[in-house]
């Protein structure tokens, strides 16, 4: 209980900030590889997500059985835990690994959103369902016959950046970052810190300040 209680106010306080602090402050701490590729962006409102991560993965085969492909998607949903981020590996572009009742289903269990190496179907539908999902792109095509995922849980690695089950997740206009679950705690606090020093820059520089003076004096720009 106390471990849940933790995790949803770190969840809490990562929703209050914008991703590129969040990224800043990983970059502070050492972190070289904290974000997804740009081609993965928003593609339904709303356009922010912040949670904890819950991976999956799968690939396309061909000739699969079209009742056992849907069966195993529907079972993967139900594995899903509330107000977790779904992150998931497809390793194909082809095919859209979300669509209007996959994004029903995790939107009723409280699931906070969806990040895809890939694409999603039924834009309009997953819109109004109010879903967060972030993909590559959309296509009509689905998953029936074509895709079985192969892991749940497990390490996934998207672009130049490795995203484990548990890691946190912040998204929004400015793109993917992943926080390392280990140093969640330490970069929030960074990027809360950061983000006070932000507001003051802005501050100065409304007012008319110099920006050099307004940089030497706080620090940031």
């Amino acid at each position: 209980m106390a471990a849940a209680i933790k995790v949803h106010a770190l969840v809490r306080r990562l929703e209050a900030l914008p991703a590129s602090v969040v990224y800043d402050a990983l970059r502070k701490l050492g972190v070289d590889n904290p974000i997804l590729p740009a081609a993965i962006k928003s593609l339904t409102a709303p356009r922010r997500i912040a949670g904890r991560v819950f991976t999956i993965s799968g690939r396309e085969k061909p000739r699969l059985d079209r009742d056992e492909t849907l069966r195993a998607w529907a079972a993967l949903l139900s594995e899903v835990p509330p107000r977790c981020v779904v992150v998931c590996q497809p390793r194909t572009h082809a095919i859209a690994l979300m669509g209007e009742l996959s994004a029903k289903a995790l939107k009723i269990k409280g699931v906070a959103g969806y990040v895809v190496d890939g694409a999603c179907r039924d834009l309009d539908l997953v819109e109004r369902v109010g879903l967060p999902v972030f993909g590559t792109h959309a296509t009509p095509a689905d998953i029936t016959g074509r895709w079985m995922p192969d892991r749940r849980r497990g390490r996934v690695v998207i672009g130049h950046c490795t995203v484990e089950d548990g890691d946190y997740l912040i998204a929004d206009r400015d793109g993917v970052v992943v926080v390392p679950s280990a140093m969640a705690g330490s970069v929030i606090g960074e990027a809360e810190a950061m983000n006070g020093t932000e507001s003051a820059m802005r501050k100065a520089i409304g007012s008319g300040m110099d920006p050099l003076q307004a940089y030497l004096k706080h620090g940031k720009f």
